[in-house]
């Protein structure tokens, strides 16, 4: 049986923490990424989400962002290489630390909003990404756009891999996500966005907002904790894909690509 992960970000909001709205996505999905510090999240919320995860039996992941709060990470900002670098190995090296206390490993990183899509055209930026975990752990899975050329970056520096496509989020032509700013870039029907993440993980394909069938090869499919009913969403992907004879199955640390 072909196996695929399914992430979802987390530990971005307290209340979701303590709330029980979080645990009850991860009853869905197979590995979380957790904002640790930059554009949300806290010791307080990264150690719970790593505890619930473990619980869960879920890989987890460092979700590392531009450190912005104030807009969540989702605006660019002029950080010099070194300067991101620095802040990219503080962010992921806390959380590696949180979990290790725990009892537990850190598997994987994804870039949070805007340094993750900045970064997919921009082999500065990705770089830079890579240098900041490479002082934590050489031995952690980058995740990164299908496609992209942060991938390529990842992998020349010796990474292993994860290609990642999404399932609440609409494509351009081009293969980036369609901008938050612009109508139509949320996918909020739990179908539509079940019936993309099967085209992507059986066929390795999207329909862009123009009509372009694009390739996504994925080895993980996102799901965004804060998208409108993310958990009726995570409900109806991860049974689409059993559905359609896919494992569901978190991301492990690995010598090579992922899925691949």
């Amino acid at each position: 049986m072909t196996a695929i992960d399914l992430n979802c970000d987390m530990g971005e909001f307290a209340a979701a923490v303590a709330d029980g709205s979080q645990t009850a996505l991860m009853r869905f999905v197979s590995s979380v990424n957790v904002a640790c510090g930059g554009h949300a999240g806290d010791r307080d919320t990264m150690r719970s989400t790593a505890r619930q995860a473990m619980e869960a039996g879920l890989s987890i992941g460092a979700h590392p962002g531009y450190p912005d709060r104030a807009n969540f990470g989702r605006f660019e900002l002029d950080m010099a290489p070194g300067e991101l670098s620095d802040s990219v190995a503080w962010q992921v090296g806390e959380l590696a630390s949180l979990v290790s206390e725990l009892g537990g490993l850190l598997t994987h990183v994804k870039p949070h909003g805007a340094l993750y899509n900045q970064a997919a055209g921009n082999r500065e930026l990705a770089r830079a990404i890579v240098d900041g975990v490479a002082r934590v752990d050489r031995g952690l899975v980058l995740v990164g756009l299908a496609g992209s050329r942060m991938l390529e970056v990842f992998r020349e520096a010796g990474f292993a891999v994860a290609a990642e496509g999404f399932c609440d989020r609409a494509y351009e032509a081009d293969g980036t996500l369609r901008s938050r700013r612009l109508d139509g870039a949320l996918i909020r029907d739990p179908q539509r966005a079940a019936a993309q993440a099967v085209r992507m993980a059986r066929d390795g394909v999207v329909t862009a907002v123009d009509g372009t069938e694009v390739r996504v090869d994925a080895a993980t499919l996102c799901i965004h904790g804060d998208t409108p009913g993310a958990e009726a969403i995570a409900a109806a992907v991860a049974g689409a894909l059993r559905g359609a004879g896919l494992a569901v199955r978190g991301l492990g640390r690995a010598s090579g690509d992922v899925g691949q």
